[in-house]
């Protein structure tokens, strides 16, 4: 599977809503599609602090999810990370869902009531997400993590939701050692140096992200 599709899966329950009303889980979306192109070699992060994403090899992929996120990408060549974790056009949802659902792995129940009442992805086959969860805990446990791993836990950590989504498998970590492994994992990875810097991108944009429009809004209200 795909990580965008993993953590699309993490991130709702098993009725098809979302595991958190958190707002910016878009962002994540954004990000796990990113480093998927990462890892197919179709894109590459430059050096910078805030890197520039650009197109090695442009045009389809053969994946709703990764077409939608390439056609987006080739009209933003060069842009930084940071402004594409927040690009609303980067948030594959509805391609991963329909991907999904090709799969046989969630339903899709559409919009109602003029779109006041959401779409829904209720879950039809539920051993895909019990797999990834399973791989989670193993690997905050100890084990050696593969990349996506490692981009999944980034990602939840920088949305500040790993407590919530993998309340089960953190076992007895509390929040501080939970942190404190996920730092690890992502160091631990073995991948090329395009992956790991990646990841650590991810993470950073996210967190950035995810801040800001809190600030924000704390702001507001004072």
């Amino acid at each position: 599977m795909l990580i965008v599709e993993e953590l699309f899966l993490l991130m709702r329950r098993d009725d098809g809503k979302p595991a958190s009303a958190m707002a910016q889980r878009g962002y994540g979306l954004a990000a796990a599609v990113i480093t998927d192109l990462v890892l197919a070699e179709r894109i590459t992060l430059s050096d910078d602090k805030d890197p520039r994403v650009t197109v090695l090899v442009p045009g389809p992929v053969g994946h709703p999810a990764l077409d939608a996120a390439m056609a987006r990408l080739e009209q933003r060549d060069g842009k930084k990370l940071s402004s594409l974790v927040t690009d609303s056009k980067l948030a594959v949802e509805q391609q991963v869902a329909t991907a999904l659902e090709q799969a046989g792995i969630v339903g899709i129940e559409e919009k109602r009531a003029l779109g006041l009442v959401p779409a829904k992805y209720p879950v039809v086959d539920p051993e895909p997400e019990r797999r990834t969860r399973e791989q989670l805990r193993l690997v905050l446990q100890g084990g050696t993590p593969r990349p996506a791993d490692a981009t999944l836990l980034a990602i939840l950590q920088g949305l500040g939701v790993v407590p919530k989504i993998l309340e089960d498998e953190k076992g007895t970590l509390g929040r501080r050692d939970l942190k404190r492994r996920i730092e690890e994992v992502s160091s631990e990875v073995k991948a090329g140096d395009a992956v790991a810097k990646a990841i650590a991108a991810m993470n950073a944009a996210i967190m950035t992200a995810a801040i800001i429009p809190a600030i924000a809004a704390g702001s507001s209200g004072s």
